[in-house]
């Protein structure tokens, strides 16, 4: 692969979240509609793209739940796959839910569907009530620890120092900037503002390619490898590469995250991955390999 830069994700690459963000989005919609979704299934929404930031994924579960009540004759399944064939993302969702009902129950749904309520009880289940009223400038309602504090590291020291060691290291990730920092602290993996990019930095998320591309540009590399958990994560590699061929840019997929096994590889594959890896430990020798 002969990198020249090395770009990553952090959730489900640097650190572990399927206790945390994926267990906020499942309470959270429970706790306001007393009705939720089993967690594995949201990697169909993952899978559908679009969902990049969390708070949105919470909001288009929320939707298939108020939508469902009334009368909504979808699997999980094919709610998701319709959301993909609209482009993806909350804007799917919502197309899909206003196509697929009646006026009235229609409108019985986006009366119900409370996306602020939401996302401060998703905010105060994931932060916990002391970080939620520092980051959140708000006065917690609910008394909580915070699942950001289940959230394992998956990089090992060594893995951190080979990388940083050979190539400029660089981020794109879906997180706010805070709590981006809490991640990358306990990963102890230094990076400078300028080579990454969080929620905070840009408005189109991935697979949008924007950041990756102007980090390429920041680091002057010519060839990029950028590594996700999410199918979203390959296609920013890829439409990267549509926007800006004077530069290679190469999606590597890990299995730590929602996709894993031979069917999380297969759907990597079938998107434009380069490569498949196990966990982000595996990078260094697949890189020094190429």
């Amino acid at each position: 692969m002969n990198a020249d830069a090395v770009v990553l994700d952090i959730d489900g690459v640097l650190v572990d979240v399927a206790d945390s963000y994926r267990r906020a989005i499942i309470e959270s919609v429970s706790r306001v509609y007393d009705d939720t979704i089993p967690k594995p299934d949201i990697q169909a929404f993952k899978d559908a793209g679009g969902f990049n930031n969390d708070w949105e994924l919470t909001y288009a579960v929320a939707l298939y739940v108020l939508a469902e009540r009334e009368g909504l004759d979808q699997t999980i399944g094919e709610f998701t796959d319709r959301i993909a064939e609209t482009g993806g993302g909350l804007d799917g969702a919502e197309r899909v839910v206003a196509d697929a009902l009646p006026e009235d129950e229609r409108k019985r749904v986006f009366d119900q569907w409370n996306r602020e309520e939401l996302h401060a009880v998703f905010q105060q289940l994931y932060l916990g009530a002391e970080l939620y009223a520092e980051l959140e400038g708000a006065e917690p309602t609910l008394d909580t620890r915070g699942y950001i504090n289940d959230e394992p590291v998956l990089v090992e020291p060594e893995t951190i120092a080979n990388l940083t060691e050979n190539y400029p290291v660089g981020i794109v990730t879906g997180r706010p900037s805070a709590e981006a920092d809490i991640a990358l602290s306990r990963a102890e993996l230094d990076v400078a503002d300028d080579h990454r990019f969080t929620m905070d930095d840009w408005k189109e998320g991935k697979p949008h390619p924007h950041a990756l591309l102007t980090l390429a540009e920041r680091f002057d590399a010519e060839r990029v490898v950028f590594v996700g958990d999410t199918l979203d994560d390959v296609r920013t590699a890829t439409n990267a590469a549509d926007a800006d061929s004077s530069r290679e840019y190469f999606g590597i997929g890990v299995l730590t995250g929602g996709l894993t096994g031979e069917e999380g590889k297969r759907k990597y594959e079938e998107n434009g991955s380069e490569a498949v890896i196990d966990s982000i430990n595996d990078l260094p020798e697949l890189l020094a390999e190429r």
